[in-house]
């Protein structure tokens, strides 16, 4: 197996095993859900309270530059897109090619459907992107980005941020479901 080979597996048995078979079942109620007040989240145009939005459709992503000190609770909403352009979506563009993905142009999903289904094709990109890496593209900084460290150093780093994130989002989806101590929603 190469070096390569092993990076994708490491994310992708975490990806195959822990997060995706949690967002199974996902509902458009639940994706929004706020579980304290002030929350960011994935919004109509327009209809933010946050400092800024970003996003070129009809939803938009709640923000803030710079960030605030305390940063607020998130959407599992919010959280999706985060994985999808911030830890995805820019590095695939920088690293693999085609085309850019940039918080400002990006189309937020509106439905959990609809980011299910962002997130599975950028997972896959970054996937396939990975395991054609060969030893030599690993030791090197990347292609193109802001980074200064290895490639090898990049692939980690955001298989760390999609299990750091994935997590958040499984405890979410436990919270939501043991709202108030009842009985656990079926999802």
């Amino acid at each position: 197996m190469t070096g390569s080979e092993r990076l994708a597996e490491q994310l992708d048995w975490y990806w195959r095993k822990n997060l995706r078979p949690r967002l199974d079942g996902l509902a458009d109620e639940e994706y929004f859900w706020e579980p304290v007040r002030g929350c960011w989240s994935i919004r109509p145009r327009g209809t933010s309270a946050a400092p800024m939005s970003a996003g070129a459709g009809k939803w938009t992503m709640d923000s803030a530059s710079p960030g605030p000190e305390l940063a607020p609770v998130t959407t599992i909403a919010w959280r999706l897109a985060h994985i999808i352009v911030s830890c995805l979506g820019y590095r695939v563009g920088w690293y693999f090619g085609g085309q850019d993905v940039d918080s400002e142009t990006f189309a937020y999903a509106g439905t959990a459907d609809e980011a299910l289904k962002q997130l599975d094709e950028m997972y896959g990109r970054w996937n396939t992107g990975v395991r054609e890496l060969s030893d030599a593209d690993l030791d090197n900084p990347p292609p193109r980005g802001p980074e200064r460290y290895s490639m090898e150093n990049r692939v980690l780093h955001v298989n760390r941020e999609l299990i750091h994130h994935g997590a958040e989002i499984s405890l979410l989806r436990d919270l939501y479901r043991w709202q108030d101590g009842a009985a656990p929603h079926r999802v």
